[in-house]
Formats: structure tokens, C-alpha cells, sequence
């Protein structure tokens, strides 16, 4: 039972991925999205524009039912919110709300590991209405599911729930002809075990033509820091990658996602929070297990 509460707050920094991932967030500015009330948190967001309009997916938790769930922010250009509310929940939990664009519709791949695998869903009228298109299956059911087209192919990047070590440690790869499959799992899976950049933490870019992905550099706490990754070679026989410098938090004691958003890009940070309320939570939690 966790003594301290980890506490995510979502914003957007006025820097494009590429360049942030470059210099890190130091002197840039960072505009808070929305504020929560206490013990719950937004984390994981990923944004489209639309229309002169950003929508921000993020994760909604809250520590008193805990129970994940996805959220729609709808913000005009000087980042104003205008609207917020949910948009999909599931019997099971979801967060990192990936969305990706293929073939003229948009799609949403959260994670939700706990079903045994990740559901794609489509978007049936963006952004409220999400309806399932196909359940993907892969070598382990995926944590923080990453695609992206590249050379050709969609590649998707994840680390597996098996073990507490492998969930923030071992990177998987599969790739497919489509974004709706068929995958198939890289042979050579774990491509990498490093819990300093392994587990996927944003959105993919291409650099000089190579691939960077924001990784959670896991080693000191959960999601503690971002490396970005450079992905040298990528095939469906091979695989190497080297890591960059560490991108530390700009407050708190954690940065897990970086995602772009135009010419912005959305972060969300961590602090610890202790409280007797949040003990009361816990006692409370452990009674319901322990007579259910």
C-alpha cells in the first residue's frame, strides 16, 4: 500500500517536441492547463488541433475509487478552457490516451493492460465519441503503447506487464502493414532493457531521419525523468538505439510524458503528496479488499 500519493498536473510548453527534447525545459514557459481537486490528478495528455482549437486526452484518476478514465479538454488558441469532460470509460483502466492519425480518421490507443491487451478505438464524432475497432494482440499485453509510421511501416513501441522490473525496463517492438494490423512482435523482444529509457513516455519524431522517442527514465522513482531515444536502426530483424541526456521536471519529482501539439508541447509533472486523508484513503481501500 503506497504511503505517498504520486500527483500529476498537466501543461503545455510554449517550445515544439523537437526542441525541447534538444535542450530540455529550462527557461521555456509552461502554461498550466487545469487544476484538480486534491488526490485526484490529469496526467498522460496528448493533443490535436482542430479548427483554431487544441483538444488535450489525458488519464483522470482519483485516489478515492481508483479507477482511471479518459478525459476531453477542449482550450481555444490562448489556451482558455472551454470544455472538459469524459469522453471514454471502461470496466478497466485507462491512461496514456495515444492519438494518431491514419487514413483520414483518428484513433485513440490507451493503455489498458489489465484487459490483457490494448484496444483501438476510432473516432466516431471527435472528440466525445469513441467507438473499439479491434483489440490487438501481442507478445504481452502492452504498457504505454506507442505507434508511429515510419519507413513505411507502423511500429509500435511498449513495455510489456509481466514484471514489476520489465514494466519499466524492457522495451517491446511490433510492427504491421496497417495501423489495425496484423502485428507482429519483434524477434528479438526485449530490443533493449534499461529502466533509464525503455519504457515509452510521448510522442514519436523523426530527427535527420531518424525516429526519437521520449522515454521515462525510470531509475530513481516512477517516471522520474524523460530521455529522448534515437532509434539508429529499425527493421523487422534488428534493432539499436542509443538514449540521450536526462530532461528533468521543471517543479516536482517527475516528468513521464512529452507530447507534441503543434507548436507546443504537453507535459505533465509529478509531486508527492502525505496526508491523513490520504492514510484514511488507504485504510479504507485495504478493509474493501480485504471483505469483498
Amino acid at each position: 500500500m503506497p504511503i505517498r500519493k504520486d500527483i500529476w498536473r498537466i501543461g503545455a510548453v510554449r517550445a515544439p517536441l523537437a526542441t525541447l527534447l534538444g535542450e530540455g525545459l529550462a527557461g521555456h514557459e509552461i502554461v498550466w492547463l487545469q487544476d484538480t481537486p486534491a488526490l485526484s490528478f490529469l496526467a498522460d495528455p496528448f493533443g490535436v488541433w482542430r479548427d483554431g482549437r487544441l483538444y488535450v486526452f489525458a488519464e483522470a484518476y482519483d485516489y478515492r475509487d481508483r479507477h482511471g478514465f479518459i478525459e476531453a479538454l477542449t482550450f481555444d488558441a490562448s489556451l482558455r478552457l472551454l470544455d472538459r469532460r469524459t469522453v471514454l470509460k471502461e470496466p478497466w483502466h485507462l491512461s496514456y490516451p495515444f492519438i494518431v492519425e491514419a487514413d483520414g480518421e483518428t484513433y485513440m490507443m490507451p493503455e489498458g493492460f489489465r484487459a490483457g491487451g490494448v484496444t483501438l478505438y476510432r473516432a466516431a464524432e471527435f472528440p466525445h465519441r469513441w467507438e473499439d475497432v479491434q483489440k490487438i494482440t501481442l507478445d504481452a499485453a502492452p504498457i504505454d503503447a506507442t505507434p508511429v509510421f515510419h519507413n513505411g511501416m507502423w511500429w509500435l513501441f511498449y513495455t510489456p506487464a509481466t514484471t514489476r522490473a520489465a514494466k519499466v525496463s524492457a522495451l517491446h517492438v511490433a510492427y504491421a502493414p496497417r495501423l489495425t494490423g496484423p502485428w507482429t512482435p519483434h524477434p528479438k523482444n526485449p530490443v533493449r532493457f534499461d529502466a533509464s529509457s525503455s519504457r515509452p513516455g510521448g510522442t514519436p519524431i523523426v530527427v535527420r531521419g531518424n525516429l526519437v522517442l521520449p522515454m521515462q527514465d525510470c531509475r530513481k522513482t516512477y517516471g522520474g525523468a524523460i530521455r529522448p531515444l534515437t532509434v539508429t536502426t529499425l527493421t523487422p530483424t534488428d534493432f539499436a538505439a542509443t538514449a540521450g541526456d536526462v530532461i528533468a521536471p521543471p517543479l516536482g519529482q517527475g516528468l513521464h510524458t512529452m507530447a507534441a501539439a503543434g507548436e507546443l508541447t504537453l507535459i505533465d509533472v509529478k509531486s508527492f503528496h502525505l496526508s491523513v486523508k490520504s492514510l484514511a484513503l488507504d485504510v479504507r481501500h485495504l478493509v474493501r479488499k480485504t471483505f469483498r
